[in-house]
């Protein structure tokens, strides 16, 4: 007998399952089955053909991989989870029974879920679950972040900033990878109300990234032989921080601020594992060993950017990005300790190099240091030197914040960083002419006297025939002479034509220029996308026609942006000539 297929128990109408069936075969809430899946990062499946998944609905439902609900099943954690509800039911029991004693035994043995195995399971190694915690570094716990800040500072890992209206950019390198994350502005904490966040989901994913940032830390401190945990010189989880966010801000800086023990003996000595720089000198012909050097060179040059310098940090400026930044480059940051716990020296030490303002004027100010804004740190590492502090000293209007982000296929970039790169450029130029000039100043100096040596004897030849003029002489022109010029006219006549013909054809003319119509070119490009399209394979046009509007949508960003700079500056010329018409009416009235 012929074995019958039926309908949907094969291909794809067998492989999903709808969210509501997924519970059922786990015996799990709602509540429970969200838990469970973002903790073993399973996510909802969008099937190739969703009428035949659905097995014929024509709704549009959640469904699940039939292999990923299956893979759950034998998930340590659902058998918790399934305690914990048999658990809710017994402390409900015994709350309503007014029993406080066995209410409070059965709160003290409740299950707790355990996601080590779960941390080992999806990350084995560490490259991939750093990644994944820098993403969502806001949601882990306090010690934790200030712990990988920590991490950063003794590993010098720090390569990029940025200030943007959301928060801080950072972006480091940890074991080779770059690793980029944000850290919000400091705000005061505000209640949210429920419809807007769902706290309980948000519980998840912070459990779940703080084990994780756990893990991290550990192989990370281990790495460059730190001690983990590590011991601070302040409190972080104490009474009083828990209570008043200001304090625990407070103490959060003041711990970046101090050094960590190490498991080896080499103190507070750096250990820094840089390329032997005298094992590439053998290949200096090579062009990828001279680009490894440079590179080398630079990345140490960032490494100790701030090194031997003290900086004092005013109570108006951000103190914890900036600690962070002055530390990972070598440099000593210090504040006003009647204000902060954590300061290691004072205003009025002599040895402070900068001061860190951040308002238009200062009453006291010392000669022995510079005054600068915070602007100057962020752009000193992304210039990766120190820039002149003229610039950004007190009440000076700052140059523009450039993002070092940008990718180098960009469209529009800004007049600044444009100006930024002719500038290097321009300048490798002038230092070229100059050497150039200096070269060849013998020579000039011969070829001038030349020229004025020329130039008095024809002047001196001038002046005997002006003379001979004026005498009155009468000039005598025999007949013999007047015949022989006759005889070599003609002669004279055909040469000096052959030479004008000459120059004619050596002669330069100017060039008209050539202007291309703007609809025909339209036209032409239009027809050449066409030409394109029509070489592309079939099963390559979808993606094809991604990349086309890709482009279209990266020009059109870059064309409005072009714009709005014009306008800006547009309007900053109006302003300039306005001021200007009243800096003169201002005089005229005097």
């Amino acid at each position: 007998m012929v074995k019958r297929n039926h309908k949907f128990q094969s291909g794809e109408g067998a492989q999903y399952l709808t969210r509501k069936a997924a519970m059922r075969k786990l015996q799990l809430s709602m509540q429970d089955f969200r838990r469970l899946c973002i903790l073993k990062g399973i996510y909802p499946r969008e099937p190739k053909h969703r009428a035949i998944a659905q097995r014929g609905s024509t709704d549009i439902k959640i469904l699940y991989h039939k292999k990923d609900i299956t893979f759950l099943l034998h998930e340590p954690i659902v058998w918790t989870l399934r305690d914990r509800k048999i658990f809710n039911r017994r402390i409900a029991a015994a709350k309503g029974k007014g029993n406080n004693l066995l209410k409070n035994v059965r709160m003290a043995n409740y299950p707790e879920i355990k996601l080590d195995h779960i941390i080992k399971e999806r990350f084995p190694t560490t490259f991939p679950a750093m990644k994944t915690v820098t993403r969502d570094i806001t949601s882990m716990a306090r010690r934790l972040s200030i712990e990988f800040m920590h991490y950063c500072i003794a590993s010098k890992a720090l390569r990029k900033v940025f200030v943007s209206i959301k928060g801080y950019y950072f972006q480091a390198e940890i074991k080779g990878e770059l690793v980029t994350w944000i850290v919000p502005h400091y705000y005061p904490y505000q209640p949210q109300r429920k419809e807007y966040v769902d706290f309980k989901i948000m519980k998840s994913f912070a459990d779940f990234f703080t084990v994780m940032a756990g893990f991290v830390n550990f192989r990370l401190y281990n790495s460059i032989n730190l001690v983990y945990p590590p011991q601070f010189s302040v409190s972080l989880d104490s009474e009083e921080s828990r209570a008043n966010e200001d304090t625990f801000i407070s103490e959060r800086i003041a711990a970046l601020n101090s050094d960590l023990l190490r498991s080896d003996q080499m103190g507070t000595e750096e250990e820094d594992d840089q390329i032997d720089l005298d094992l590439l000198d053998g290949d200096k012909d090579s062009e990828q060993v001279r680009k490894l050097r440079e590179d080398a060179v630079s990345l140490n040059k960032l490494k100790n950017l701030f090194k031997g310098l003290k900086f004092f940090i005013n109570r108006e400026v951000p103190r914890e990005p900036l600690v962070f930044i002055l530390r990972c480059f070598g440099g000593r940051a210090s504040w006003d300790r009647n204000l902060f716990v954590g300061a290691t020296f004072d205003e009025s030490d002599e040895t402070i190099t900068h001061q860190i303002v951040d308002r238009p004027s200062l009453p006291k100010q010392y000669i022995s240091r510079d005054y600068v804004q915070p602007q100057w740190i962020f752009d000193c590492v992304n210039q990766r030197k120190l820039l002149p502090v003229n610039k950004y000293l007190i009440g000076a209007v700052l140059p523009p914040h450039l993002s070092p982000f940008n990718r180098d296929e960009a469209i529009y970039v800004p007049p600044e960083e444009a100006a930024l790169r002719d500038g290097v450029e321009l300048d490798a130029g002038a230092r070229n002419a100059e050497e150039r000039i200096s070269d060849d100043e013998d020579e000039d100096a011969e070829q001038r006297q030349q020229v004025q040596l020329d130039y008095a004897l024809v002047k001196a030849f001038r002046e005997e025939k002006t003379e001979a003029l004026n005498s009155g002489a009468p000039e005598e022109a025999p007949e013999e002479e007047e015949k022989e010029d006759d005889d070599e006219a003609p002669e004279e006549d055909e040469q000096t034509k052959q030479k004008n013909e000459k120059k004619k054809k050596m002669a330069v003319v100017s060039g008209k220029i050539f202007k291309e119509n703007p609809s025909e070119q339209k036209k032409l490009t239009k027809q050449e996308e066409a030409l394109r399209a029509r070489m592309v394979k079939s099963r390559h046009k979808k993606l094809y026609r991604k990349m086309l509007e890709k482009q279209k949508k990266q020009t059109k960003e870059a064309n409005l942006l072009r714009e709005k700079r014009q306008q800006i500056d547009k309007k900053q010329r109006v302003e300039q000539t306005q001021k200007r018409k009243t800096q003169r009416k201002d005089i005229l009235a005097k």
